[in-house]
C-alpha cells in the first residue's frame, strides 16, 4: 500500500504486508526520522508505514493541505481508497494531533466505519488546555528546544553551526510548513471539546519531562477521550520513543496486546 498524499512522497515501511494489522505512524515537526525507531519496533507484529507529510523534508505541499484537519481528512481518504480496516494510528507531537483529528473525523463519517481500530498518541500537541499552553516552538533556539523537549537536553541538542546548507534549508522549510499547517500556536481551540466523539480504544503516552506540552496537558487530553488510558514514561521528554525506547515500548505493549 502507498499512502503518500502526493505521488512520489517517501514513506518509511517495515513489517510484513501479511501482518494482521496496519500501523500508520504519523511524525511530528522533526520529520520522519523521529519516528523511525517506532516503525522498526512495530514491524515485529504489524505492517508499519510512516509517510512524510507533504511539505516536510523538501517535499511538495498541495494547496489543499493547509491545516491539520485537511491533512487528517486526506489520510483518511487514502486509507478508504486502499480498503484498509482496523488501522492502528500512532502519532508523535503534531502527528498525535493528526491522529486524534482522524479519529474524530472517522467517528462522524459512516464511510470510515471500521477503518480506524485504535489510536496511540505520544506527547501530542493540538489541544488548547487551560493553564497548560503549548510551548512557543517558534521562539526557541536550538538550545532552548533541546531543554524543552528532552529529559537529557545534551542528547537532543543539534548545533546549528554543524548543519550543512542543505540541512539548514530543510529545517527552515519544515518550520514554515509547521506554521502553515499547524499554526504558530500549534493548537486548535475546538479539538479538546470534540475528543468525546472518539469511539476506538486510545492510549496517551507522555514523557514525564516534556516541557513542550506537559504531562498535565497530556492527562487533560486523555480525560477528554472516552476510556482512554494515560501512561507516563520516566526520564523522557517530548520524544520518549527516542529518549527512553524500552520504557516507551513497555508503556504501549499492554494496550496493544488487548487490541
Amino acid at each position: 500500500m502507498n499512502i503518500s498524499l502526493v505521488q512520489g512522497l517517501p514513506a518509511l515501511r517495515a513489517g510484513s504486508p501479511a501482518a494482521a494489522r496496519t500501523a500508520l505512524v504519523l511524525h511530528g515537526g522533526g520529520g520522519p526520522r523521529t519516528v523511525a525507531p517506532l516503525v522498526g519496533h512495530l514491524a515485529a507484529t504489524m505492517h508499519a508505514f510512516a509517510p512524510t507529510h507533504p511539505g516536510w523534508e523538501g517535499t511538495t505541499r498541495p494547496d489543499s493541505i493547509a491545516s491539520v484537519p485537511q491533512l487528517a481528512a486526506a489520510y483518511l481518504a487514502r486509507l478508504r481508497e486502499h480498503g484498509e480496516r482496523d488501522v492502528v494510528l500512532f502519532g508523535s507531537s503534531i502527528g498525535g494531533w493528526v491522529a486524534l483529528e482522524m479519529a474524530v473525523q472517522a467517528a462522524a463519517d459512516d464511510r470510515c466505519a471500521g477503518v480506524i481500530g485504535a489510536v496511540v498518541v505520544i506527547d501530542g500537541v493540538g489541544a488548547a488546555v487551560d493553564g497548560e499552553p503549548v510551548a512557543d516552538f517558534f521562539a526557541l533556539d536550538a538550545r532552548g528546544l533541546a531543554e524543552a523537549a528532552w529529559h537529557h537536553p545534551e542528547r537532543g541538542y543539534l548545533d546549528p553551526a554543524r548543519l550543512t546548507d542543505e540541512q539548514r534549508a530543510i529545517q527552515q522549510a519544515n518550520g514554515r510548513t509547521i506554521a502553515a499547517v499547524a499554526g504558530r500556536s500549534m493548537s486548535d481551540p475546538t479539538l479538546l471539546g470534540r475528543l468525546d466523539t472518539v469511539d476506538v480504544p486510545a492510549l496517551v503516552v507522555w514523557g514525564e519531562s516534556d516541557r513542550i506540552v506537559t504531562p498535565a496537558y497530556g492527562r487533560a487530553v486523555a480525560r477528554a477521550i472516552p476510556g482512554a488510558r494515560f501512561v507516563e514514561v520516566p526520564e523522557a521528554g517530548h520524544l520518549p520513543h527516542l529518549e527512553a525506547p524500552d520504557a516507551t515500548w513497555a508503556a504501549m505493549e499492554p494496550f496493544l496486546a488487548k487490541l
